[in-house]
């Protein structure tokens, strides 16, 4: 396997912005967005769970209908693909032991062999304290998601923009979400920049490094 350089990592970092304008004429092509999406599925999440599904709309009618819904900025109808990042209603039981039941099919072993695992993720998410905020939790897993998604997008030369401007409930209700035991947390246009977006080519604003990371 061939790893990138340091500094090719950080040249596609920097590359990488929340672009304001997307060229409506250019599509993502399908080899790209299928890497893309594979991005999705691989992203890690705490006990492997996954308490999420990803929405990717591009019907045009759709997008329309939601951009109002997104404090009207054009990239939702502008970009290629607009994914919507939602949590599952369902972190239960029944939803734990389907997780069970895929790691035992994936790793060719017995469901009981992971009896210690289960109980292990059912005292914590189920039953724990953190069960009466498993939402939260599915939220925040939510964001390492987004974040992979969007790195692996730079690295394809494909443009992001991370946007919570949107109203959930509205898009819920659009996309059928409830119905679908979903809820819509925060969404991502994705395909290609337009010439002449101004904020392409503005330098980063961050704060020194020094300030940020310490070494403990």
């Amino acid at each position: 396997m061939q790893f990138l350089e340091p500094s090719t990592l950080i040249e596609f970092l920097n590359w990488r912005y929340a672009t304001k304008q997307f060229d409506p004429a250019r599509k993502i092509p399908p080899a790209v967005w299928e890497a893309l999406e594979d991005s999705l599925i691989l992203t890690p999440s705490s006990y492997g769970l996954q308490p999420w599904q990803f929405f990717v709309v591009t019907d045009p009618d759709l997008k329309a209908a939601l951009r109002p819904h997104s404090w009207n900025q054009p990239q939702v109808t502008d970009c290629s693909h607009h994914v919507v990042f939602a949590t599952r209603r369902d972190v239960d039981e029944a939803f734990v032991d389907k997780h069970v039941a895929r790691i035992a099919e994936v790793r060719g072993v017995a469901p009981e062999s992971l009896a210690f695992y289960k109980d292990m993720m059912a005292s914590d998410i189920l039953n724990g304290p953190r069960s009466e905020r498993v939402q939260e939790w599915a939220a925040r897993q939510v964001y390492i998601a987004l974040g992979n998604f969007m790195t692996a997008a730079a690295l394809l030369g494909v443009d992001t923009c991370p946007m919570e401007g949107l109203d959930p409930a509205k898009y819920d209700e659009i996309l059928g979400l409830p119905s679908k035991g979903f809820h819509a947390v925060v969404a991502c246009p994705t395909g290609y920049r337009a010439e002449g977006d101004k904020y392409a080519d503005m330098p980063k604003v961050r704060f020194p490094k020094s300030e940020l990371i310490q070494t403990l």
